[in-house]
């Protein structure tokens, strides 16, 4: 198996980023949610706050696993759309394949992880929905 061969030349940015993009927002919904809400002025500063240390520190690997979840569907829906549809196109290509979800998966954790505890943390301190850790 090789890793960033043939495949990864043929996988632009774009559609690692169209993969990743709505599973990583649906993983970080446990604390992007109360923000929107306070930021939006539906909620109060302090109901947002309790709401994501409530849906963070219970739910966390609910939203994380549907996350993933969602990512592989998006993986599915990529590969349908390039042609592999049955088993053995799927044999056929199992390098690609392999080497493809290999690369959205570090991509999409490495996403999730700068998404939520870099940007939306920083959005959610300078907002005052949370204290600084």
């Amino acid at each position: 198996m090789i890793i960033f061969g043939p495949s990864f030349n043929n996988m632009k940015w774009k559609d690692i980023a169209k993969i990743t993009g709505i599973p990583v927002l649906i993983a970080s919904l446990c604390c992007l949610s109360p923000l929107v809400l306070a930021l939006l002025g539906i909620s109060t500063v302090a109901f947002a706050g309790s709401l994501a240390d409530k849906l963070y520190y219970e739910y966390a690997c609910a939203f994380r696993s549907a996350g993933i979840i969602s990512l592989m569907i998006a993986l599915v829906i990529y590969f349908r759309s390039k042609g592999v549809c049955t088993l053995d196109q799927a044999k056929k290509r199992r390098n690609e394949i392999i080497n493809t979800s290999l690369i959205v998966l570090v991509v999409g954790i490495l996403g999730y992880i700068v998404w939520l505890y870099g940007i939306v943390e920083v959005i959610g301190v300078f907002a005052g929905v949370w204290e600084n850790l």
